[in-house]
């Protein structure tokens, strides 16, 4: 096509945010961490059983790690706010490393003692607390804004692929070397990740020191004064809500009525190729309106626990799961892009501090009600109930005005410096 005689130049389609380096280090660096992350479910379980013989122990270890999140997570949200992103998240990853190690060592030496696995549990929770905030500011400091939701995207394939390679990883670990060595193999993903964000080059925005009450205030500001985003919140809250129920009830109902052990195996492992898709998705899909559409496709959850609790056949029951797990890997980039685009990068840590806050304090309420309500009424109006909130909060998204005018192309940029 010309334009006065002159050829009109063609545009180039921005490269993929894997093509720049800051961005390729940072992900290679998260990548190798959720892979270590991910063989140590099993590997703590098996460890702490094994030296204790005793559920309660796992269960005050599980504890151990999750409470100092939740209590340090705005916190971590100030502290990644007023000072650089990348340096939070390098120290974190040292720490993370060293108790990894300790545990390591501890679990080799044949004698594990139970209270230096809760201490050192209590410190890599207080570390994931000041580090999970760092995400997002890393992400968008390292990407220019056309890229925000191939990047996302391609963290969360790395996160989905971590889910499916983790527990066989871990489960070759475990009885080739012991549990021990995938602890020491979390230890060195650490350390590699803190090598490659030596590396990165990220720019942030300058945040002025106020007090810490101040700060808090300011997050929240940020997030009440969104409608769009606090009513997500809840959403997003309930799905994790939901979660527990289902990991608390569905194995016995997959022993009990979906034909045993292999169902229920089946049953993961096919979420967690549904996680990986939806993610791969996010990466090609970019909806008019991301925060209603991801949204919906949350609120898919409510299928397998209806099927769950009315003994649907297992096929369908199966296929139900991956679907909503389809949602939830879609969700997590187009999130992730539209938070980035639309909150003030002075303020995107902590605003993000309160989206892990109320997500993950919703699941110990699940993991403790579930059994409760099963026990006195069996499994099925626990299931149901699940379904219901999970379906209502995120399908009742679609009535708050801000979410359905949220638009792929709102965005809220600020001056950057170099750190």
């Amino acid at each position: 096509m010309t334009l006065l005689g002159r050829a009109t130049p063609a545009v180039e389609p921005a490269p993929h945010p894997l093509r720049t380096r800051p961005f390729r280090l940072l992900f290679t660096g998260r990548a190798l961490s959720l892979l270590g992350d991910a063989v140590i479910p099993a590997a703590l379980a098996l460890a702490v059983l094994e030296a204790t013989g005793s559920t309660s122990a796992l269960a005050l270890v599980l504890a151990c790690s999750m409470v100092p999140k939740l209590l340090l997570l705005p916190l971590g949200g100030v502290v990644a706010d007023r000072f650089a992103a990348r340096s939070v998240a390098l120290a974190m990853d040292l720490v993370r490393c060293l108790t990894q190690l300790l545990v390591g060592i501890q679990l080799l030496s044949g004698t594990p003692t139970l209270w230096v696995i809760a201490a050192v549990e209590v410190a890599g929770g207080a570390a994931g607390a000041f580090a999970m905030p760092t995400s997002a500011p890393l992400v968008k400091g390292t990407v220019p804004a056309p890229g925000l939701q191939r990047a996302n995207a391609a963290m969360g394939v790395a996160h989905s692929a971590s889910r499916v390679g983790g527990p066989a990883l871990a489960g070759a670990l475990i009885w080739t070397v012991g549990p021990g060595w995938a602890f020491i193999l979390d230890a060195a993903s650490f350390a590699v990740s803190a090598a490659l964000l030596c590396a990165v080059r990220v720019d942030r925005v300058t945040t002025p020191r106020r007090p810490l009450l101040a700060d808090l205030r300011e997050g929240w500001h940020e997030v009440r004064s969104r409608d769009w985003y606090w009513t997500s919140l809840i959403g997003h809250s309930a799905w994790n809500g939901a979660a527990a129920v289902l990991m608390t009830l569905g194995p016995a109902v997959a022993l009990d009525r979906l034909g045993g052990k292999a169902t229920w195996v089946l049953f993961l492992q096919v979420g967690a190729i549904g996680l990986l898709l939806g993610s791969l998705a996010a990466d090609r899909l970019h909806p008019r309106r991301p925060i209603l559409a991801a949204n919906l496709g949350l609120a898919t959850y409510a299928l397998p626990l209806v099927l769950l609790a009315t003994a649907a056949p297992a096929p369908l029951t199966i296929a139900a799961y991956g679907l909503a797990q389809a949602g939830l890997g879609f969700l997590s980039p187009v999130w992730e892009t539209a938070v980035q685009r639309a909150v003030p990068a002075h303020a995107l840590a902590r605003v993000t501090s309160y989206d892990w806050l109320l997500s993950l304090a919703a699941m110990p309420l699940g993991y403790a009600l579930a059994p409760l309500a099963a026990s006195a009424w069996g499994p099925e109006v626990p299931l149901l109930a699940a379904a219901l909130v999970v379906g209502g909060c995120c399908l009742g998204t679609g009535l708050v005005p801000g979410v359905r005018r949220f638009g792929a192309d709102r965005g809220c940029e600020a001056p950057r410096t170099a750190d």
